[in-house]
């Protein structure tokens, strides 16, 4: 989740109207040689001994890995209120998740092979911190084994005002804040009208990439009766700032929509010397119009709208880019696997228009049903045509690998993209996802014991 790192204060200019809004959208339009992957993976910190959940403070913890990255790999430190909550650098950061999920948020990068070597660099940096410590991080959707009561709190205060409100609207907003981890791709449009296409094709496929990387079965030492729990958490979340969005399909859709809609998503909070104030369930368009009630006469700076901007959840989330955000976390392969998928859809105009032709002729009721179907089924989900997903996976997956050839970026190996595919191939085919895999090992080799996976599925 985005860790801001600039305060809000009387000298920051304010949004006048809604067109300023719109303008800040349609200024992320890139020229295609601009274009650029941006890959956030998130992980659990555990302890070995005892298998419990890293805690912010103590001789082995959140803070520890936070000021042994800084000190040893020369990351730059961001505080708020005077405790350190991240770290950036390079144009990457690493952020905190509420329940202390660690966050890489990478840099925008060219291609798949940087995007990759920026993974493997993190995670030894990572490792390199840990391992002294008796710590190690976990590659997977959901928590497998603690309880609400023994995961952390981290001390940042947005995830205050969000966890009282959570409750008010959804009966798993706490268990998404605490007990899930999310790997996302990050990508740009060319002009409203490719942002378009490019949103209505990645949401439609959404529920594609929830059962390509499903890897979240386990919940408090057992199987929880879902492939991607992390998804199902999703859908009974908060109704308001969650799901499909039916009307990016509607006509006339563009920029003004989002804003629109953006606007009438209740708020979280608003940032004001170095506080979080508590804005719950407020309006943004009565910010807008400078009568929000905590902040009488006070009107939006552009950071308060992009505050906003990072407290909607969609599937597929519009800033000045697209974030593609409907899968689990998983491995170090399953990251840069994610983010190739998604760049080879869309950053290939054949490609890009192949798959829509494949998802245009579905309705909103349609998409909703199979979201809802894959975090149970995975690829034996069915599809409106009769089929299983199983088989739009190997078209969508052929076609995902044509994009990435037709890109032709080369590593200094002389590589091109198209082998960062081969765990999505060996999926599509066999039918089987990573979980599914996981409850095999369970059901056999584990012995029914769930902490295996500690070792497995660690980094």
């Amino acid at each position: 989740m985005t860790t801001p790192t600039t305060d809000i204060d009387e000298s920051s200019p304010r949004i006048e109207n809604r067109s300023e809004l719109v303008g800040w959208f349609e200024q992320g339009a890139k020229p295609r040689t601009d274009w650029r992957i941006g890959t956030e993976h998130e992980k659990f910190g555990f302890l070995v001994e005892g298998l419990r959940p890293l805690p912010y403070d103590g001789p082995a913890s959140v803070r520890v890995m936070l000021e042994g990255l800084r000190d040893q790999f020369g990351w730059e430190p961001i505080i708020e209120a005077g405790v350190l909550i991240g770290l950036k650098k390079n144009g990457a950061s690493v952020s905190l998740e509420p329940g202390g999920q660690f966050e890489l948020s990478g840099a925008p990068l060219e291609h798949i092979h940087q995007t990759c070597n920026e993974v493997g660099a993190h995670l030894d940096e990572v490792r390199t911190i840990a391992e002294p410590l008796g710590v190690r991080f976990l590659g997977l959707g959901a928590s497998p084994l603690w309880s609400m009561d023994d995961t952390p709190i981290m001390p940042k205060g947005r995830y205050k005002i969000m966890r009282a409100y959570m409750d008010k609207v959804g009966r798993l907003g706490r268990e998404m804040m605490f007990r899930t981890c999310t790997v996302q791709a990050n990508l740009d449009y060319g002009s409203e009208a490719d942002m378009v296409k490019k949103f209505r094709v990645s949401l439609a496929l959404q529920p594609l990439g929830t059962a390509l990387f499903a890897n979240s079965p386990f919940l408090e030492g057992r199987p929880n009766g879902f492939l991607s729990y992390r998804s199902h958490i999703w859908t009974d979340t908060d109704p308001d700032r969650t799901g499909m969005l039916p009307f990016v399909f509607e006509e006339g859709f563009g920029f003004e929509h989002y804003v629109d809609y953006a606007l009438d998503v209740p708020m979280y909070f608003v940032r004001r010397g170095g506080r979080y104030l508590d804005a719950s369930g407020l309006s943004f368009r009565d910010f807008l119009d400078g009568n929000l009630a905590i902040l009488p006469g006070d009107r939006p700076a552009l950071a308060d709208f992009e505050d906003h901007l990072s407290t909607i959840f969609p599937e597929v989330r519009l800033k000045r880019f697209l974030e593609m955000r409907g899968s689990d976390s998983g491995p170090w392969d399953s990251i840069c696997a994610f983010s190739a998928f998604w760049t080879g859809l869309l950053y290939d105009e054949a490609a890009l228009d192949s798959a829509w032709l494949l998802v245009r002729d579905w309705t909103a009721e349609q998409r909703e049903s199979l979201r809802q179907a894959v975090r149970v089924l995975g690829l034996r989900a069915p599809l409106p045509d009769g089929r299983l997903l199983q088989d739009l996976a190997i078209e969508v997956v052929d076609l995902s690998r044509a994009g990435l050839r037709a890109r032709d970026r080369r590593s200094v190996s002389g590589d091109d993209e198209t082998g960062f595919l081969s765990q999505l191939e060996d999926i599509a085919r066999s039918g089987q996802t990573p979980a599914e895999r996981l409850l095999s090992r369970y059901h056999g080799a584990w012995g029914r014991d769930v902490r295996p996976v500690f070792e497995e599925c660690a980094y």
